[in-house]
């Protein structure tokens, strides 16, 4: 067994001492008491770092080893020395990690400083190339850099990732720049109250997301912006407490992605993602990070990961093998939580609770439906496996494209009547009757094992009154069947799909179909199996013929319906679901719940599990115990 103690606890039975990256510390420390302290900081780090010199490294961090090299390299000649006109933070950090063309650095950073933008999105690579170039910059360039906390003032924004980028910058640079009085900081606040508040919120939200679930969950995209920050958190937090903390957040945050990919894909659903990127899956950050971390996806660089691989961060074995092992079908339950809702809605944050089926072939994964993000929420679908899914993506769902005033001033401070308009300018897709994207109050969405029954109850009058289904390209052996049941082929997922209203077909740009029904009260129901469960399609078409199904939608749509597995399925809209009878406990859903996570509500407990290896995640210590079973 291995413990790794937080502030205050004995020393863990064993440790590892990652050789780290970056300079030694700027404070005026004798080279021996700074090792000192170094080692005794890096004593109760969460077992992240190279593996102990005493062995070898295992084939897997070899490989990982490098990738880490190859990605740093990547960045750091993108971009020919000679052209002093491209190259962005993120270039200039890869070239002062390496230590390589100095001349070309200086310039860049010249001409990045005289227009600084971007707020928080500026904050967090800045302050990168500020720890990175601590020590090889000259005195003139990071005098200049400091001064521009005093001169450039950086939005603090409003949403989850923000937050966390914003108040990691400003701990890590009041950090750096400790004792110095509120003239010299952009908001006027002196060294000690910005450090200090960014320490309180920043232990905040790791205790909110260990009890009660993270706001702004599961985003292929927005998963990135956290990894870059606690990345950061862990390189350079001085203080040992934090720098677990850190460590043992981002063992968090990829033990959530690693139960919820498919070959390093993330499936819904999703909090926040961009139209495009739902499509084309492997364009997200996340996939980056999954390349980088577990190495079962092509090669696909993303800053963010770079971050993650300067570090120093080194993923535990347990948390490898649960992204890579696909070999047995599982059930997976997480509960999440709204964003803040500061208008109509109490309390202000409601929970979220997901559902996950995960197959080697394929997974359907589920939210309940509902107003729990604005704009870019996607609440349920079927994903599966494929060689090279492609702009058209490998998926199934249907949503009910809502827009509205009261949805966006339920989580924003601006005044309602302007606020649609406020948002489009940048999610120019949020008040179009044909996107892709977006929660709805008239949505209500059961799952169970591969079983999904969505429905709908739209009020007449209600801004785009219809349903729409994406129904991708690549699906193959279409049945329009005359029993009601659509029946087809994805990968190696058969698929059946049962509309509860009248529809038509649009075919979309790029290949795949529209299902658009106009129907408001309304919905589906869709049944999943794996292909080599059959004897040939025909075999699967006839199994779900003959299936229980009671289909009503007035006054409310409502479906009984027995799965393949002879379950009973019972949903009604508004009224809690019930298998084989049993409405669904909603009240008991655990913060984590699987065959590889556990973790109770209000626990701030999460335990990894894979085989006999178990990792387990106390935030109320705090500390990690890595032990075999």
């Amino acid at each position: 067994m291995r413990l790794y103690a937080g502030a205050g606890m004995g020393r863990g039975e064993q440790f590892s001492l990652p050789l780290s990256p970056f300079p030694l510390s700027p404070f005026p420390l004798s080279s021996f008491l700074y090792t000192l302290l170094l080692v005794g900081m890096l004593a109760v780090v969460t077992g992240c770092g190279p593996a102990p010199e005493h062995r070898p490294l295992t084939p897997r961090e070899s490989a990982y080893e490098a990738r880490v090299d190859s990605l740093i390299d990547y960045y750091a000649g993108q971009i020919d020395a000679a052209d002093r006109a491209r190259g962005s933070y993120f270039h200039v950090a890869a070239r002062l990690y390496r230590g390589q063309d100095l001349d070309w650095v200086l310039a860049r950073l010249d001409t990045l400083m005289a227009d600084p933008r971007g707020d928080m999105f500026w904050m967090y690579p800045f302050t990168l190339v500020t720890y990175l170039g601590r020590d090889r910059l000259p005195e003139a360039t990071r005098a200049r850099m400091r001064d521009l906390w005093r001169t450039y003032t950086p939005y603090r924004g409003d949403t989850e990732n923000h937050w966390a980028m914003y108040y990691t910058s400003l701990y890590l640079i009041t950090q750096r720049y400790p004792g110095e009085p509120g003239e010299q900081w952009f908001n006027g606040k002196s060294s000690t109250e910005n450090f200090d508040e960014a320490r309180d919120y920043l232990l905040h939200w790791m205790d909110v997301t260990t009890t009660i679930g993270q706001g702004e969950f599961d985003s292929p995209w927005y998963m990135g912006m956290y990894v870059a920050a606690l990345s950061e958190l862990y390189a350079w937090a001085d203080d040992p407490e934090m720098k677990l903390r850190a460590g043992m957040m981002l063992d968090y945050l990829f033990a959530d992605f690693a139960a919820e990919s498919l070959n390093g894909l993330y499936v819904g659903g999703f909090s926040r993602i961009y139209e495009d990127r739902l499509f084309e899956r492997r364009g997200n950050i996340s996939t980056g990070v999954a390349w980088l971390l577990f190495g079962n996806t092509p090669f696909m660089p993303r800053a963010e990961a770079m971050i993650l691989a300067m570090s120093g961060y080194r993923l535990p074995e347990v948390l490898h093998r649960i992204a890579t092992d696909r070999s047995r079908p599982y059930v997976h339950r997480e509960r999440k939580r709204t964003r803040d809702r500061i208008r109509y809605r109490t309390p202000p944050n409601a929970p979220v609770y997901k559902y996950t089926y995960m197959h080697e072939a394929y997974a359907v994964a589920s939210m309940q439906g509902g107003l729990l993000q604005p704009i870019q929420q996607h609440t349920w679908e079927v994903f599966w496996a494929e060689d090279n899914p492609g702009i058209n993506g490998s998926l199934l769902f249907t949503l009910h494209p809502y827009s509205d005033s009261h949805e966006l001033a339920m989580y924003f401070p601006e005044e309602p009547e302007l606020l649609t308009e406020a948002v489009t300018r940048s999610k120019n897709t949020y008040d179009s009757w044909d996107k892709w994207t977006g929660g709805s109050p008239f949505e209500q969405v059961f799952q169970h094992e591969d079983a999904v029954i969505a429905l709908y109850d739209i009020p007449p009058g209600t801004r785009f009154p219809h349903i729409d289904g994406f129904f991708s390209g690549t699906l193959e052996g279409f049945v329009e069947d005359p029993s009601g049941w659509l029946f087809m082929q994805g990968g190696k997922a058969f698929i059946a799909y049962y509309p509860l209203a009248p529809y038509t077909w649009m075919d979309l740009d790029g290949g795949g179909r529209r299902l658009h029904s106009t129907a408001l009260k309304n919905g589906a129901v869709v049944q999943v199996a794996p292909a080599a469960g059959f004897a040939s399609f025909d075999a699967f078409q006839a199994a779900v013929r003959a299936l229980p199904l009671e289909t009503e939608t007035m006054p409310t749509p409502h479906v009984r319906f027995t799965t393949l597995r002879g379950t009973a399925l019972a949903a009604a809209y508004g009224e809690t679901p019930s298998v084989d009878g049993v409405p669904v406990d909603y009240a008991g859903w655990p913060l984590f719940e699987g065959p590889f996570l556990v973790a109770e509500q209000g626990s701030r407990v999460l335990e990894m599990r894979h085989g006999d290896l178990r990792r387990i995640l106390d935030f109320n210590t705090p500390s990690v115990t890595d032990r075999p079973e």
